[in-house]
């Protein structure tokens, strides 16, 4: 089937806005990046965030992955649910609803949190006792992305320590996510934490690094067991953007109509920040690269409007045309949705629900 055939099938039979998925491109990125995981000696624990959905967490596992990382509880009750163990929560995790629902889910489920400080380490015990089984717990480090996690060696080895002496608590290692380039300074980090722990009678099982950006690095950091990707699955402009992936790696795309040309050199898009999100990328020109008008920008929203720029193109589009648009951040797009159409060699052969989709706690 041509693309153009495509378009107006999924407009005809499912309507616009529609995210698409080209499984072809899917299971050629979970390949590729497995592979690399795999030579340079990795574990690969994917972040399921990005797609949300157990089918493709189990196209992931079967490849090779060893376990998924969920960001919150929902996510990991959806995916244990349907039979997917082995998950690591990379968030701090407080509060009584919340240690009621870990210790259900510790029951199980193989599960392994982490923490960056003593407040969220001491209520985790209430989940174990919940469950009666013991739950591992990996100190979060920051090494130069100044978002969660402990700032220095010290205070990761006084946390390991105080997880060690609480009940129904398992110092189970350390959780990094660098920055692209913050890996020289992980690694001293990681090498004095490591350090003080064993002076501690501890030992750190798990060393997980982080973020599709990141697979440029891996087996850099010595004593790191396993890397967790998210975006890889699917790409987008950021990925692009930082050079980790091309245009031939993005699997998913949003099809949207032209509604409105009511001047030459604007026009309205139906997908608008209810669909592809007003997330700027990172610094992004835009909001989207429309595949059939490059040129174009999508350069503001309302919730139900993309507001095209076309001052830059020769060729503009009509109204009633369907055009492909990559998302700037393919993440939250997919949690906008309840369904992603899934194609396969130009043909459509199903539709995928999104699972986890809303699962914010």
């Amino acid at each position: 089937m041509s693309v153009e055939s495509l378009k107006q099938q999924i407009a005809r039979e499912f309507g616009t806005p529609a995210v698409v998925i080209d499984l072809d491109i899917v299971e050629r990125n979970i390949a590729r990046v497995q592979a690399a995981c795999d030579e340079a000696g990795v574990a690969n624990r994917p972040h399921i965030k990005t797609h949300k959905s157990p089918v493709l967490a189990r196209m992931q596992r079967d490849a090779g992955a060893r376990g998924i990382t969920c960001q919150n509880l929902g996510e990991a009750e959806v995916m244990a649910e349907a039979g997917l163990d082995d998950i690591l929560i990379s968030y701090n995790l407080y509060g009584s609803q919340k240690m009621g629902r870990l210790g259900a889910l510790l029951r199980r489920a193989n599960v392994t949190v982490s923490a960056d400080n003593p407040v969220v380490v001491e209520n985790l015990s209430e989940a174990a006792a919940i469950a009666e089984r013991t739950l591992p717990v990996v100190v979060e480090c920051d090494t130069g992305r100044k978002r969660a996690g402990v700032e220095t060696p010290g205070e990761a080895v006084e946390l390991a320590k105080l997880i060690a002496s609480l009940p129904g608590l398992e110092f189970a290692g350390f959780l990094f996510y660098p920055t692209e380039t913050s890996w020289p300074e992980t690694q001293r980090f990681f090498d004095a934490a490591r350090a003080g722990v064993a002076d501690a009678g501890l030992e750190a099982r798990i060393v997980s690094t982080g973020g599709t950006p990141n697979l440029v690095h891996l087996g850099k950091l010595e004593g790191a067991t396993e890397h967790r990707p998210g975006t890889y699955i699917f790409n987008d402009r950021m990925m692009m953007a930082c050079g980790a992936a091309t245009l031939d790696d993005c699997a998913l795309s949003v099809y949207a109509t032209v509604v409105s040309r009511a001047a030459p050199e604007r026009g309205i898009l139906d997908a608008g920040s209810k669909t592809l999100t007003p997330d700027p990328g990172g610094g992004l020109d835009g909001f989207g690269l429309i595949l059939e008008h490059p040129q174009a920008r999508i350069s503001a929203f309302a919730e139900e409007h993309g507001f095209l720029d076309l001052s830059a193109c020769n060729e503009r589009p009509k109204v009633g045309d369907v055009v492909r648009i990559i998302p700037n951040h393919v993440c939250v797009v997919v949690n906008m949705v309840d369904e992603m159409i899934a194609i396969r060699g130009g043909e459509i052969v199903g539709v995928i629900p999104v699972a986890a989709r809303g699962k914010l706690t």
